[in-house]
């Protein structure tokens, strides 16, 4: 298996453990008996949460193109250390996003955005 595809096999874990985290605060946020229930009424959640829940949705924009340039690598035989380490880029980046974000510290989650899409760029050339 490439190295691409591996970090794929990791962003899809990273995908399942965001889902996990972003549930689990969104319904301490709300409330257990809200979350054990049917959740017919809208409720606010804290600001931790609401990042969270933003950073999954963001993550969820980009992770089809890192699926489909890590799997266009494989199929056409074009992995380098470029589209490698913009693969371990991408993902390290995507990791560090959710603390980043739901810290609020400032310019931090911007860092780790740019850095994600700039492991997706290292991943486009290679394919040119």
């Amino acid at each position: 298996m490439t190295v691409e595809l591996t970090y794929l096999l990791y962003a899809v874990i990273l995908l399942i453990a965001h889902i996990i985290i972003q549930a689990t605060f969104s319904d301490l946020s709300k409330g257990i008996f809200w979350a054990i229930g049917p959740q017919d009424e809208p409720r606010d959640q804290n600001a931790i949460a609401d990042r969270i829940q933003r950073a999954l949705r963001n993550y969820l924009e980009t992770f089809p193109a890192f699926a489909a340039l890590a799997i266009l690598i494989a199929v056409a035989e074009r992995s380098s250390a470029m589209s490698m380490n913009g693969a371990a880029l991408y993902f390290w980046a995507r990791v560090a996003y959710v603390p980043a974000f739901a810290s609020g510290i400032p310019l931090v989650r911007s860092v780790a955005w740019f850095a994600s899409l700039g492991g997706l760029a290292m991943m486009v050339l290679p394919l040119l």
